[in-house]
């Protein structure tokens, strides 16, 4: 159809990896952001209670807005995090993978929900201190809230991320009174004590934080999730080369590239054209939204040689963080406990097999597994 076609919704596809990679690193584009939506009118989607919080988010802030956040809370995880978390994922991984292995002994096992669906939820909720008795409301709030940031949800969907949000909102204010009551040496406590050298007003400081945490428990348990589940289930349809992984372990950190690349855990991102523009000849007045189909662009045979082709060799480039400003804060720790996950199956499943084809959500641009069937003959 063209690297850059219209939608029929209104605005325009764009597929190609150069557009794409040049799009989100170009800041005259912009992000929807609250004042966009607003825009909108009252009768669309972006004016659902969800949409709106999701705005004022740091993935739906634009510049001066956004540099002030993305400031507040420096490199998230840096070397020095990284290094403290990985001892804690590593733990995590190994207690996951021996009930998987129980599961596998009648059988079949649902990966997804023994492994994918906790790992990342004890990874983050562990670093912001939070009970693992509250670890299964916040996964199933999370699944319904991301309906909000959907390509086209319906009205029961975005009904669905409306509720989610209100008790979402709820539970992490609650969580950022606690930690003034009661500070620590969390990250929570941390971006309350940033935050008051930076807003005089207390409840616009605790607003901020609480912005902060919910933005970081979304991002961190949805995407991840769908990342391990995608590994594994890309390494069990290929024995070829899950035997090749085991006999060359360094390139497992190469692997998880490949996986991103092929099957991204978003494969659409929107930005609004902040002036009027052309893009590959096409007039796009301000404020039109274009939809960056990424999972597209990472498939662009004018960037990988055989883009269909799944090959943990390959030297693979994506774009599924994204990219320029808005680049995935926590790329560095996705990375991580996808690597040690998949170096963790590789040593203890060696015959690691889907069961049954996966069943998927109603998604488009947030992929989700509902179910991984595998087994381990």
């Amino acid at each position: 159809m063209g690297e850059f076609v219209p939608a029929p919704w209104g605005g325009h596809l764009v597929t190609s990896y150069e557009l794409c990679d040049q799009i989100v690193r170009d800041r005259t584009w912009l992000v929807p952001d609250s004042e966009w939506r607003a825009r909108q009118g009252d009768a669309t989607r972006w004016s659902a209670a969800s949409s709106r919080e999701m705005s004022k988010t740091l993935p739906g802030l634009n510049p001066p807005h956004h540099t002030r956040v993305r400031r507040s809370v420096g490199n998230m995880f840096d070397r020095n995090t990284l290094d403290t978390l990985k001892n804690s994922v590593e733990r995590t991984t190994e207690d996951l993978l021996d009930r998987l292995a129980e599961q596998l002994r009648d059988g079949e096992a649902d990966f997804g929900a023994v492994v994918s669906d906790e790992l990342p939820v004890a990874t983050i909720g562990q670093w912001l201190g939070l009970p693992p008795a509250d670890y299964p409301l916040l996964r199933s709030l999370t699944h319904d809230q991301v309906f909000a940031q959907e390509l086209l949800p319906s009205a029961s969907q975005l009904a669905q991320s409306d509720a989610a949000t209100r008790r979402l909102r709820e539970y992490f204010t609650a969580l950022v009174r606690e930690r003034r009551r009661a500070p620590g040496d969390d990250p929570v406590s941390e971006w309350i004590r940033t935050w008051d050298g930076l807003e005089p007003d207390r409840d616009a400081a605790d607003e901020a934080v609480y912005r902060l945490a919910l933005f970081v428990v979304l991002a961190a348990l949805e995407t991840t999730s769908t990342l391990l589940s995608t590994t594994v289930r890309l390494i069990a349809e290929h024995p070829r080369q899950q035997a090749w992984l085991r006999a060359h372990p360094q390139d497992i950190p190469g692997a998880i590239e490949e996986v991103l690349r092929h099957d991204a855990p978003t494969h659409v991102v929107s930005r609004v054209a902040g002036e009027d523009t052309t893009v590959a000849g096409v007039h796009v007045p301000k404020d039109q939204m274009v939809h960056l189909m990424v999972g597209a662009a990472n498939h662009d045979p004018a960037q990988h040689t055989d883009p269909d082709v799944f090959d943990v060799r390959r030297k693979a480039t994506h774009l599924s963080f994204s990219g320029g400003i808005h680049y995935c804060l926590g790329a560095a720790l996705a990375r991580l406990e996808a690597t040690t996950l998949l170096t963790a199956v590789l040593g203890r499943f060696p015959g690691l097999r889907l069961g049954r084809a996966p069943e998927w959500a109603p998604r488009v641009a947030f992929r989700r597994m509902v179910t991984l069937p595998v087994i381990n003959p």
